[in-house]
Order: C-alpha cells, then structure tokens, then sequence
C-alpha cells in the first residue's frame, strides 16, 4: 500500500511539474501570437469599419467594395500552400516576421487608394502577405504541444481575432471620428496608418525573440526541453502517415477546410457586414457603431475559450463542433427572416459570432490526428485556402445582393444553410480519430 502511495505522488510531482513547464510555454507563446492574431486580424477586417466613410468619400458602390474585401481572400488562397512550405524551410522566426512586417506596410498604403482598381490591388497584396500566418501558427504550435493539450492552447491562441473586434472596433469607431479632417486626411485614412503600426513592431519582435523550435528556444532547460520532445514523441502514429501530394486529395483535409469556411462565414457576417446593418437600423455614430460591435466579439472571446477547454476536458471534438454551428445557423435564420431592432441585431449577431469562433479551436485541434510532416504543413493551408474561397465569395456575394435587391437576407439564409452542411461534415469524422 506504501508503495502505491508513493507511486501516486510521484505521478502528482510530474504532473504539476508538466503543468508548470507548459505554463511557461503558454505565456512566452501563446501571448506573443494572441497578440500577433489581434493585429492581422485587425488589419484584415477594419475595412468593414472604414467603410462607412470610405464609400462616401471615393464614391464606391457596395459591390465594388465587395469584390475589393474579397479579392483579399484570392491572393490569400493563391499563396496559402506556398507560403507555409517556405516556412517549414526557412524556420517560423524569420517567415512569420515577413508576413507580419509586409502586411502592416500594405495595410497602411490602403489609405493612398483613390480608384477601384488601386483598391482591388492593395486588398489582393494585402491576402498575399498575410498568407502563410494562421497555417503557419498552428503547425508551429503541433510542434510543442501534444494532441490533447490542442485545443485549449489554440483556444488563447484564436482568441486574439474576437478580441481585435472587441477591443478594436470602439478604437477604430473612436479613431475615425477623432481624426477625421485632421491634416486633410479622412478618418478612414488615419484609420489604416495607424492601425499598420502594431502588426509592423510585432513583426520587428518576432524575428529578435521567437525560437525556431523546442531546441533553440534559449529560455528553456536542456531537461525541459527532453520533457517537451518526448511528449510529442510519445504520440500515437497511426492514421498520420501521408505524402505531400497525399494531403491535398483526402477527404478529412477537405472536410476541415469546408467546415472552417462556416466559421469564416460566421465571422465574417459579423466583421464586415454588422456596421452597415446596424447602420440600417438606425445607429448613425461610427463611434456608437464600433462600441455596438464589441458585444458580439466579447461573447465570441468566453465561447471560444470555453469550447476549446471543454473539449480538451472532455476528450471529445465533433459535438464541439456541431452544437455552436446549429446555434449560429439558427440566429442566422432569425436575423435574415425580417428586419429587427438595434437591440435583437446585437443579440443575434453576438449568437452567430460566439457560434463560428467556438468551434474555431476545435476545428484546427483535428489536423495533427491524421497529419504530420510536410504532410501537415500543405494540408493546414490547403484547408485554410478551402476556407477562404469561400471568405472572398461571400463578401463580394453579399455587396452583390445590398446593391440589387437593398436587401442581405438572402445571402445570411445561405450562410445557415452552410453551417447546417458544417455539422454533417463534423460528424463525418470517426470518432475514435478525432476523440482523443
């Protein structure tokens, strides 16, 4: 009996001795890309802010800027897969801070744009630049952490994109109506330069601070390091050997890629469509629109990092994944079927946002159970590219109908009907793959 007591503490040292050690992980991580997430997040939807100036000023229609806000996502998609091998060649230190550092500087010049097709060229580089950065990330973390510690650490990680439209839509709002004739310059210009300013010194930092891998990182022990490689090691093999070529015709990659297009549609709904909706129901202030827009992105923060410790807890990841998706799918159905007030706006957007961010982590924790090597770094992005194809026709799809039919119903009906499609999707997966 002694000696099983003796076991028992022992196995309680080394756990809280993992605890630990991954804690100090999390904080010199996690912190640096939540804070990175926020930035390219931020200079990828301030446009759905900027917007509401913007138009006036240059005397675009919706469309227009529709196929603008989309054109992001097709030199995204383009450069996706490329950019993420060069990573796995290059090291995540010095790719990771071209992306940022570029796409700061192209977010900035949007601010010189006068035409469409300068606007259409700036938003293409702009998804140039930025490709490479959340496929990137995410296989970086697999590298340091084990399957069933994913999801909750992908959680802190994702949760820098609501937290950017939480904290930065009232900022933006703010910016836009302090600045606005400041030096002959519209609010929506100074909206753009000074927003470029973060991503670009985060961009400076990582390349002077983040290690390559477990064994470059110069704040860890020679033993913590040992701890970090043989947990990974330790993982189950099965199911994960695939070929490069491999990774782009099986059907789990693209089933990830279809269900993360859900949560972008979900998201996006929100970032680039809820200020001109609130628009329309009366809120005429981008001020009180941008502090209107941080409800739905405080809501999506506690569900994302909920959901993603819930189901490392629990071991389980479909059901994670189906149950925000119904509830996004049915105040998308609520919010199309009819006009509704200011107050039922906020409500039913900050349903669908919490719904599409939720189930973020938990869609990008299944990857590393059935990919591995460079047969990981061409899937997460090509699922990511799956992904935002269908970011770039919802944007220009939804300008599309604004313009012809003064109405969005039609495109947010479809959006529900996506994230029903979602949930068959989730549940195609077996669970004794992704459960675990």
């Amino acid at each position: 009996m002694e000696n099983v007591f003796r076991s028992s503490a022992v196995l309680d040292e080394s756990s809280v001795a993992q605890s630990d050690l991954y804690r100090k992980v999390t904080i010199r991580l996690i912190t640096f890309f939540c804070l990175c997430y926020f930035a390219a997040y931020l200079d990828r939807i301030n446009i759905g802010l900027a917007k509401l100036q913007m138009l006036d000023a240059l005397k675009f229609s919706d469309t227009i800027y529709g196929l603008g806000a989309g054109l992001f996502f097709a030199g995204y998609i383009l450069f996706e897969v490329p950019s993420n091998l060069i990573l796995q060649r290059v090291g995540a230190r010095l790719w990771i801070a071209r992306i940022m550092i570029t796409w700061g500087l192209l977010s900035g010049a949007t601010m010189f744009v006068t035409t469409p097709m300068q606007f259409y060229i700036v938003r293409f580089l702009l998804g140039v630049a930025e490709a490479g950065f959340l496929s990137g990330v995410l296989l970086y973390l697999t590298q340091w952490y084990p399957d069933e510690r994913r999801a909750r650490i992908i959680a802190l990680f994702m949760v820098g994109l609501p937290l950017s439209s939480m904290i930065g839509s009232p900022i933006s709002g703010w910016i836009m109506a302090t600045f606005n004739g400041t030096h002959g310059l519209g609010g929506w210009q100074w909206l753009f330069l000074l927003e470029a300013l973060p991503s670009i010194a985060l961009g400076v930092a990582i390349f002077a601070c983040l290690p390559n891998n477990i064994e470059s990182a110069r704040w860890l022990t020679v033993e913590e390091k040992k701890t970090l490689r043989a947990n990974l090691d330790a993982e189950p093999s099965d199911n994960k050997r695939h070929s490069l070529a491999g990774a782009f015709v099986d059907f789990k990659v693209w089933a990830l890629g279809l269900i993360d297009l859900c949560v972008l549609l979900g998201l996006y709904a929100t970032s680039f469509w809820l200020p001109s909706i609130l628009r329309d129901t009366g809120v005429k202030d981008t001020y009180h629109i941008g502090w209107l827009m941080a409800v739905p992105n405080a809501i999506a923060v506690l569900a994302t990092l909920y959901c993603g410790s819930s189901s490392d807890r629990m071991g389980e990841r479909r059901w994670h994944i189906v149950v925000p998706f119904l509830v996004a799918a049915l105040a998308l159905v609520i919010a199309a079927s009819g006009n509704q007030s200011t107050l039922m706006t906020v409500v039913l957007f900050s349903l669908i946002n919490a719904g599409a961010a939720a189930a973020m982590p938990v869609v990008w924790s299944l990857p590393s159970t059935f990919l591995k090597g460079p047969a990981a770094a061409a899937g997460i992005a090509f699922a990511c590219s799956i992904a935002n194809l269908g970011g770039f026709g919802s944007t220009y799809f939804i300008g599309w109908l604004r313009d012809t039919f003064h109405s969005q119903s039609a495109g947010l009906y479809g959006f529900a009907v996506c994230m029903i499609v979602g949930c068959l999707l989730a549940l195609s997966y077996s669970p004794k793959l992704v459960n675990r």
